[in-house]
């Protein structure tokens, strides 16, 4: 077995845009392969060299059936085959895991990860049902009914961060003293025009029409982040009789899409942009809580990517989470120490966005330019998915010996 590495400088991610906004009319598969096609020519990839691809998509578009052949054979790699993948919004963590796995063994010399999702103009599903009254069938909103119906529970996701703020006593102002916090740390990343963004980011970005051929607007970066205050945010009233929180400590939906290779150490050095710096991949960590307790199931994932990684909390050097909650943030500060402060310097998905399938990759793609900002370290990433389940991922960027 052999451990797999993430060549420095091989990914991306388009800004994500608040969903019903300037990336809505785009197909979202074919929109990762337009983008990934021309990050990959800018980082003079041979798609040659690439042997195996996984897709993490997770609402459905017009013909997603044929998945990542279809987007392998729209970048131009058409030799490149795969599965696709849907783990809500652990589904990145889910395919980096399964990318190593297969580096590891043998099976791959150079995995390309891409994920793709588009919260806007979800998909209206009809089922048909020959038994029922007439003969008439059920249907569903693919993004708004899941959003507001666990099936099994018959919540909504907002519930279970009110049971969990409920269980750990977490009051509306402490959670907006997160929100302003994860702001303030958004609000750094956006300095100096976008800095820390370009460094995986192509800003000002270019969208394209729907059939991919000109740009009809321009992006210096994300889009539809409001503007927050303490003042603002204690205008707002909880979203539930006698609850705690408000839209300002909640995630709202988004489109976008993310990418990354995975390879061996020696490929590693050979593709990335900086051979002096080499991202391995340490552990991962799955977990499945209570039911309708979703933002505390990344406390265990955690603790079960350290533990495989061989590490404890305090070797970590930077941690990044999903939080569609700020109420995930705070529960994870208390079960492990980790200082809040310390959480999501240049922000989260909080913040940017919640497009599901590349929130994780895009969380651990800054995770990485963090630790190599301040000159390495070790890293973790965790965040919540539906059916109150997690993943966790643990890496370390050194310089290469």
């Amino acid at each position: 077995m052999r451990d797999a590495f993430i060549p420095y400088g091989l990914y991306w991610s388009t800004p994500f845009a608040r969903w019903q906004g300037s990336l809505s009319h785009l197909h979202p598969l074919q929109f990762a392969a337009y983008v990934a096609k021309a990050e990959l020519q800018r980082r003079e990839v041979d798609l040659r060299q690439i042997d195996y691809g996984i897709l993490g998509t997770t609402v459905p578009s017009r013909s997603s059936f044929y998945g990542l052949p279809w987007v392998t054979g729209m970048i131009g790699a058409p030799h490149v085959g795969g599965p696709t993948v849907n783990q809500a919004c652990a589904t990145s963590a889910r395919i980096l895991q399964m990318a190593a796995q297969e580096v590891a063994d043998g099976g791959s010399d150079v995995t390309l990860l891409i994920s793709g999702d588009k919260c806007s103009n979800g998909p209206h599903l009809y089922y048909p049902a020959p038994a029922g009254a007439g003969g008439t069938g059920e249907h569903e909103d693919w993004v708004l009914d899941n959003f507001s119906n666990d099936p099994l529970g018959r919540h909504a996701m907002l519930d279970t961060a009110e049971n969990v703020a409920r269980k750990y006593r977490i009051s509306t102002g402490e959670q907006h003293d997160v929100a302003l916090m994860r702001y303030a740390q958004y609000d750094e990343a956006c300095a100096d025009q976008h800095a820390f963004h370009k460094r995986y980011m192509t800003l000002p970005f270019q969208v394209p029409d729907a059939r991919l051929r000109k740009a009809i607007t321009t992006l210096e970066g994300d889009e539809g982040i409001h503007p927050t205050t303490r003042e603002g945010l204690a205008q707002l009233k909880p979203l539930r009789p006698e609850g705690t929180v408000t839209y300002g400590a909640q995630t709202h939906p988004a489109d976008g899409s993310a990418a990354m290779l995975v390879t061996s150490r020696d490929k590693a050095r050979e593709l990335g942009r900086d051979p002096r710096v080499l991202i391995r991949l340490l552990g991962f960590g799955q977990s499945r809580t209570d039911l309708a307790y979703m933002p505390q199931a990344p406390v265990a994932a955690a603790r079960t990517a350290l533990k495989r990684a061989g590490l404890d909390i305090g070797q970590i050097d930077c941690v990044k989470s999903h939080n569609p909650f700020t109420v995930n943030d705070i529960v994870f500060a208390r079960e492990t120490g980790w200082d809040l402060a310390r959480m999501n310097r240049f922000g989260c998905s909080l913040v940017w966005g919640h497009p599901q399938g590349p929130t994780g990759l895009r969380c651990i793609i800054e995770l990485i330019e963090e630790l190599v900002l301040r000159g390495g370290g070790t890293g973790l990433f965790h965040g919540c998915a539906a059916g109150d389940s997690s993943m966790a991922v643990a890496l370390e960027v050194r310089p290469a010996s």
